[in-house]
């Protein structure tokens, strides 16, 4: 089980962005969040076994049809875990 932190700039808010992220990472069965960040940036929580990870990871890239990802900061944190899904905030 690992936990990846990542921070997405780019054209990600207002454009179903977060929703996007949710359903493709509870497909993958991943825990976690998508939240909006005040800068514009949105934050990614992405929990689980490291294969689905890396598969999330490419879901955070792809975004939404209206999405245009620009950039992701990946950090490894500890995994959270009172998370039972992957949420929307």
């Amino acid at each position: 089980m690992i936990a990846l932190l990542g921070l997405v700039s780019g054209r990600v808010q207002g454009v179903w962005y977060r929703r996007h992220v949710q359903q493709a990472c509870r497909a993958l069965g991943l825990r976690g969040y998508a939240k909006n960040l005040p800068d514009g940036r949105v934050e990614v929580l992405l929990v689980g076994p490291a294969e689905a990870v890396e598969a999330g990871k490419a879901a955070v890239w792809r975004g939404s049809p209206r999405a245009r990802v620009e950039a992701v900061e990946w950090r490894a944190v500890d995994p959270a875990p009172e998370l039972s899904d992957f949420a929307v905030l």
